[in-house]
């Protein structure tokens, strides 16, 4: 065992062990433990097999920015074994592997590298025949390279997002991050903390520092209530307007900042050397994190590869965990001395300057290090800690306009940003020691708070940053290869070099051509490295070179984060306590739950029935909340209808309401309403329940687009809608207390009224779905109760009777009218439908007419028409029967239902064009099989004269 005692293991709790396996094995660990952590405590240093080559790959950073830890879970590949925490009995297997993880069959791959050069599949799998790609070689290549396996039948997981506003938003919970954060809060503002690691500190959680450091910093943060930390959290990407996605394990937090301050820090590089890729070989940071976050040795014989303090520092944390250095290699010249040299040869360690790490060689297999060159000589060690340097973290800076630069004087990557609301703290922005780093923080939340209008409580210090020459390294090819410089891709130093003699000198093209930066670690390891190698080869300046475009994410994400939670979506109207009590049988439609009937569930069909009877011969109460309500404001209003419904709507007078169609660029319908002008600049529009949600999501775009002087407001959930359909609807309403005059002659049809009904303010439209004198009341939802009380109180003595949604929609059948979606589909024309009428043929433009016409000319196939069963006919066709023509399909049934009012079968249906006409008769293929006829209806079946809506 490799476990050390405590107070090592700041993650870890040792009272709770847990038992796993890996690759069939048990293993045991504690709870806290990363698999990673767990099975190094083991002694289990093999992880995984890479990519190419499928060479033996363990430990190289501790942060899960690799390809080298990535294994297989029973639901999840590519997991992170890093970052990825054990549970009790958890499977956990290798990737990447062809027979096991100890006995790879495809480690022969190794052998043949010089028969594999970089961009070798653009010029290889060509034939023997044209399609030899798709069928041979494509096939191959993806059983070779597939990383981990995809569960179909894995468990559903609970997904969430959360929204968070905040006046400063701090990336990064580290000294520069904590001390931004903490100055930010302290001046008032409201603050948002997040890092990636389950503990605040950053390097002060697991480095060689004064621990009193992060204590005093944690309990400045803990008395702070305006400041938020979501640890365990990862911001993965930088947008418009100061949008960040934070995702916490499987929740994701859509953040907009007002300020934001990236405290990333920077990201440790690994030396270019052959074989550097064993395992055992680790950046200085992945031994620390052992040590201090999981209490677990490294190895038990070290060479130290250290060309500034850290790597000393490592050096003494490993003496202090047991670990015999044998010998500390600083590349740098003798006069180049570190503060913290005379304790190390204090205890003992022999110090080698101007020296390097020449080649590593490994055990049987290559599954561990066994020694390293230096100077020419071999030296035995199972552990190499590499602290050769670091990049600043690049990615969200550069997402947020900041452009990476190259200071050929302190050899170093620097990133600049443009003046605005993101701003830079510590490593990230080159800052070198934690005195530098809690001064920067202070610097970048004074900054912020300066444009939010807020004075910072503590002037930042004005020191100049304490920032020394890196060193760097030569990167020349080793004669015998397998020098990597990307672990993902197991690029290595002569493929680069090869990549620039093919021409591709720029390195976004060396990127494409050699997939240098395309796996896991997004060239957080690589990338500088390239940039050295392309510009020696090309003769450039590494600021020349650069380094390639980030692009969010910043680093893997689950669909399931990206999808959300998969609880049905449920929205119910200002009336829903009001049907339950009167015993409405409840459905969804769509989002919404809406009454489908009122009455007992064992007399359904009585109740619809009596529904439908008491609209037509009394009076009906219909909640019709869940319609879509848009209102358009603006001096241009008329003009936008215009352009979006195919009817006029510039010169609908005010206080009328008029029809309205909506088309898709195709042409095809999609939606359909009304709308009342109640103002020379405002109208109020209606969408259907599915629809509204696209219909405003496209006035928005096409108001964008068209640049008009409109306003669009969505009302849908604020205002509620009630209908009062029949032939006593208008008794009822003038039974009402009013200021609205509801007489025949003073409210006609198809116009609209704004005022008050019992006191609650209304906008009232006379429309006729139903085909009878009805009245649609809107009104703001916190009223909408009162005024269904008021309703039903009134409409008592006139035998009122609420009706459901199935009442509705035979009504509605009745006379002809249609449903958006059920009695349409994704390419129906108003032609199809018998819509000419709703077309305006004098305008110039409107969403869909070009397509429209163009359609027209193509010739129509089919169109919709009613069809009538014979009373007590036996066998009715059903929604989606198909109409036949000569044996053939040629329409369906969309909508059928019984009439009581005319005591028989009524349905539409798409006919063969030919078979439009009133009179043709048509058959129609029942479920059972059987074929009926049916004569065609071109008329509303009930009332066709529409006498009765103006009574």
């Amino acid at each position: 065992m490799n476990r050390l005692p405590a107070p090592l293991g700041s993650r870890i709790d040792r009272s709770h062990r847990i038992r796993f396996t890996f690759e069939g094995k048990p293993f045991e660990g504690y709870e806290g433990d990363s698999i990673a952590s767990a099975l190094a405590a083991s002694g289990q240093w093999v992880l995984s097999r890479s990519f190419k080559y499928h060479r033996p790959r363990g430990i190289l950073s501790m942060t899960g920015a690799d390809a080298n830890a990535l294994v297989q879970l029973p639901s999840e590949p590519n997991a992170a074994a890093e970052r990825t925490l054990i549970s009790e009995g958890l499977r956990v297997s290798a990737q990447n592997v062809n027979g096991s993880l100890e006995r790879d069959r495809d480690a022969v791959m190794d052998r043949f590298g010089r028969f594999l050069p970089v961009g070798f599949y653009y010029r290889t799998f060509m034939g023997p025949r044209r399609d030899s790609w798709l069928k041979f070689w494509e096939p191959m290549i993806r059983r070779k390279a597939g990383l981990g396996v995809v569960d179909t039948r894995a468990p559903h997981r609970h997904f969430d997002k959360t929204h968070l506003h905040c006046d400063v938003l701090v990336v990064g919970a580290g000294p520069a991050g904590l001390s931004a954060a903490i100055a930010a809060a302290e001046a008032g503002a409201d603050v948002v903390l997040c890092d990636e690691n389950p503990e605040i500190g950053g390097a002060l959680s697991y480095g060689r520092y004064d621990p009193s450091v992060l204590s005093g910093l944690s309990s400045r943060l803990e008395a702070l209530p305006n400041l938020r930390v979501l640890t365990g959290t990862v911001c993965n990407g930088w947008y418009e307007d100061n949008w960040l996605p934070l995702i916490g394990g499987d929740r994701l937090h859509r953040t907009r900042a007002r300020e934001v301050i990236l405290a990333t820090g920077a990201i440790e590089q690994p030396a270019v050397f052959r074989n550097n890729d064993l395992p055992g070989i680790m950046l200085g940071s992945a031994a620390q994190r052992l040590i201090r976050h999981y209490g677990v040795r490294p190895g038990d014989s070290a060479v130290v590869l250290a060309a500034h303090d850290d790597g000393y520092r490592t050096a003494l944390d490993l003496l202090d965990a047991g670990v015999s250095v044998v010998e500390l290699i600083d590349p740098r010249s003798a006069d180049e001395a570190s503060p913290l040299e005379a304790e190390l040869r204090g205890k003992g360690v022999a110090i080698r300057k101007g020296a390097t790490i020449e080649a590593a060689e490994g055990t049987t297999g290559n599954h561990h290090l066994a020694r390293v060159r230096i100077g020419g000589s071999w030296t035995a060690c199972d552990l190499l800690t590499v602290s050769i340097g670091s990049a600043p973290a690049w990615q969200l800076p550069c997402q947020a306009g900041g452009k990476v630069g190259y200071d050929t004087g302190t050899q170093m990557m620097t990133i600049t940003l443009p003046q605005g609301s993101v701003h830079l703290a510590g490593a990230v922005a080159g800052t070198d020691e934690i005195e530098d780093a809690i001064a920067d923080g202070q610097r970048a939340a004074a900054a912020a708070l300066s444009r939010l209008g807020h004075a910072a409580k503590v002037e930042p210090p004005v020191t100049p940053k304490t920032i020394r020459p890196r060193y760097v390294q030569s990167i020349v090819a080793d004669p015998k290869g397998r020098d990597f410089v990307d672990f993902d891709e197991d690029l290595q130093v002569k493929d680069l070099q090869n990549a620039t003699k093919e021409g591709y000198r720029e390195i976004e093209l060396v990127k494409r051509f050699t997939t240098v930066g395309m796996g896991p670690s997004q060239g957080r390891h690589s990338a500088l490295a390239t940039a050295r190698i392309v510009a020696e080869a090309t003769g450039r300046t590494v600021g020349e070179i650069g380094v390639t475009t980030a692009r969010p994410p910043v680093g893997p994400e689950t669909l399931g984060v990206l999808a959300g939670h998969h609880e049905i979506l449920e929205r119910r109207t200002a009336l829903h306590a009001r049907h339950l009590a009167l015993n409405a049988a409840m459905k969804p439609v769509g989002a919404w739950w809406r009454p489908y009937y009122y009455g007992d569930a064992s007399n359904a069909d009585k109740a619809v029935r009596e529904e439908i009877l008491a609209v037509r011969e009394g009076v009906g109460l219909l909640d019709v909340s869940t319609l879509g309500k848009l209102e358009i404001r603006g001096s241009d209003a008329g003009e936008f209808l215009d352009r979006l419904y195919t009817m006029a709507h510039a010169n609908q007078p005010v206080g009328r309401v008029r029809y309205c169609l909506m088309l898709n660029e195709m042409g095809s319908v999609i939606d359909d309403g009304v709308a009342y002008r109640m103002a020379q600049d405002q109208f109020y529009v209606t969408a259907t329940t599915g629809a509204v949600a696209r219909v405003y999501a496209d006035m928005l775009f096409w108001n964008a687009e068209w640049r008009l002087k409109v306003d669009v407001l969505n009302l849908t959930g604020a205002f509620s809608g009630l209908n009062v359909t029949g032939p006593n609807a208008r008794q009822v309403l003038q039974a009402l207390e009013s200021d609205i005059d509801f007489g025949r002659d003073a409210f006609p049809y198809l116009s609209g009224r704004e005022g008050t009904v019992a006191g609650v303010p209304v906008r009232v439209m006379r429309i006729g779905f139903t085909g009878e004198p009805s009245y649609e009341l809107h009104c703001p939802s916190s009223l909408a109760p009162s005024l269904w009380d008021t309703v039903m109180a009134a409409g008592r003595p006139h035998g009122l009777r609420p009706y459901g949604l199935e009442a509705s929609r035979i009504l509605r059948l009745e006379k002809g009218h249609i449903l958006i979606g059920q009695d349409t589909d994704a390419i129906t024309t108003p032609d199809e439908l018998g819509f000419g009428w709703a077309v305006s043929k004098k305008k110039p433009f409107f969403v869909g007419k070009r397509s429209i016409e163009m359609r027209a000319r193509l010739g129509q196939t089919r169109r919709l028409v009613g069809l009538e069963f014979s009373a007590g006919a036996r066998n009715i066709p059903g929604e989606s029967c198909l109409v036949m023509r000569n044996g053939a399909p040629v329409g369906q049934i969309t909508s059928v239902g019984y009439s009581p009012s005319l005591k028989r079968h009524i349905a539409l249906a798409y006919v063969h064009v030919d078979n439009q006409w009133e009179g043709s008769r048509v058959t129609v293929k029942c479920r059972n099989g059987e074929l009926v006829e049916a004569p065609v209806i071109t008329h509303a079946f009930f009332d066709p004269t529409n006498a009765r809506q103006e009574i």
